[in-house]
C-alpha cells in the first residue's frame, strides 16, 4: 500500500539534507581556517627558531675567528681549529617557504644573517628579545631579519647579538 503524504510535507526531507550539507560545509570551513592558522603560527615559531640558530651560529664563528663566514657551510664544520668545530648542526631550511633562506651579506660578500622569502603578515607581533626589538614593526616574515652584528650583548648566554 503506497504512503500518503501531506501536501506541505513534500520536499522536506530534502530541505533537512540541504540545510545539514550547509551546516556540515560551514563547520569543515572554519576548521580549515583555524587549521591553516594553527599551522602558520607552527612554521612561524620554527622560522623563530631556525633563523635565531642562525645567528647564533654567526655569532660564535664570529667570535672564533673576528670575521664572517662566506659560505654557509663553513657554520657546519669550521676546520681552523686543531680540531672541527661546529656552529650549526645542520642547514636549516626556511620553514614558510620551505627553501634555503636568503642570506644578508655585507659589502664583502661575508654572511651577517638570514631572513625568509615569505611575504605573509606574522601573527606575532611582541615579545622579542632586545635583539629582535625591530621585528615589531614588521609588515611580513622578510623584514625578520636574524642578524648578528658585533657589540651588543645577549643577556641570555653572553654572546653578542645584533640591534
Amino acid at each position: 500500500m503506497a504512503r500518503r503524504t501531506k501536501h506541505g510535507e513534500r520536499g522536506s526531507t530534502l530541505l533537512m539534507v540541504l540545510a545539514a550539507i550547509v551546516i556540515m560545509g560551514l563547520t569543515v570551513g572554519v576548521a580549515g581556517s583555524s587549521w591553516k592558522t594553527i599551522v602558520q603560527r607552527e612554521h612561524e615559531e620554527e622560522l623563530y627558531f631556525r633563523g635565531d640558530q642562525y645567528r647564533r651560529a654567526i655569532a660564535d664563528f664570529h667570535a672564533a675567528w673576528g670575521v664572517y663566514p662566506k659560505r654557509l657551510e663553513e657554520l657546519l664544520e669550521d676546520r681552523r681549529a686543531l680540531y672541527v668545530q661546529r656552529h650549526l648542526r645542520r642547514l636549516y631550511p626556511d620553514p614558510m617557504t620551505g627553501a634555503p633562506f636568503e642570506l644578508v651579506r655585507d659589502d664583502a660578500g661575508s654572511i651577517r644573517g638570514v631572513y625568509s622569502a615569505d611575504g605573509g603578515m606574522p601573527f606575532r607581533q611582541d615579545g622579542f628579545p632586545a635583539e629582535y626589538d625591530s621585528f615589531r614593526k614588521a609588515t611580513s616574515y622578510r623584514d625578520w631579519k636574524f642578524v648578528f652584528e658585533p657589540g651588543q650583548e645577549d643577556a641570555q648566554n653572553g654572546v653578542e647579538s645584533p640591534r
